[in-house]
């Protein structure tokens, strides 16, 4: 496995397996902490393991947390996403930076995005599994939502967008959200 920083987005990795593949299939190792560990992270900081599935055109986000933020390690275990970040770090060197990538079960790359950064997806196969590696437990109360749609943020979205929640349609402008989280 390696790890390879992300230019657009300061803080974020790219942890690339190598996956050992034969005629049954494949095995790869999807997590390795001392690689994480090399690139200055604390792989005992994760403390919450999640899942979403997704049906195609389905659009998750753009979401982050307030206060102290949260970090995460995003892998798509199954199918195939259109990854977005989204650094609203104001003391970062790459604030208001977008990165977009595309993550699938082909290459079980993850993405690691630092604290302060918003992230959403949109699932490109008939399903997407994506797993989560969260560093706090969640707490409701500091969700933000950024509409998917902004033009400030000019998403290049890759699909007509078939279903989205209420929390993700209704949410507010970029400077309406970064407005809502300063507070």
């Amino acid at each position: 496995m390696k790890a390879t920083e992300v230019p657009a987005i300061a803080g974020a990795y790219l942890f690339e397996p190598t996956p050992y593949a034969d005629e049954r299939g494949f095995f790869s190792r999807t997590f390795d902490a001392d690689v994480v560990r090399s690139v200055g992270l604390d792989p005992d900081a994760f403390v919450q393991d999640s899942l979403s599935r997704s049906v195609g055109g389905v659009l998750r986000g753009l979401h982050l947390r307030s206060g102290a933020g949260e970090a995460k390690l995003v892998r798509c275990s199954y199918g195939r996403i259109f990854d977005v970040v989204v650094d609203l770090r104001t003391d970062s060197p790459t604030y208001r930076n977008r990165a977009f990538f595309e993550l699938s079960d082909e290459t079980q790359t993850t993405l690691y995005i630092p604290a302060g950064c918003a992230h959403g997806f949109q699932a490109l196969t008939g399903t997407a599994d994506v797993s989560y590696r969260i560093d706090r437990p969640h707490d409701p109360a500091e969700d933000v939502t950024i509409a998917f749609d902004d033009p400030e943020l000019a998403i290049p979205w890759p699909l007509p967008v078939t279903s989205m929640s209420p929390r993700d349609r209704e949410a507010p402008s970029l400077a309406e959200a970064l407005k809502h989280r300063e507070n």
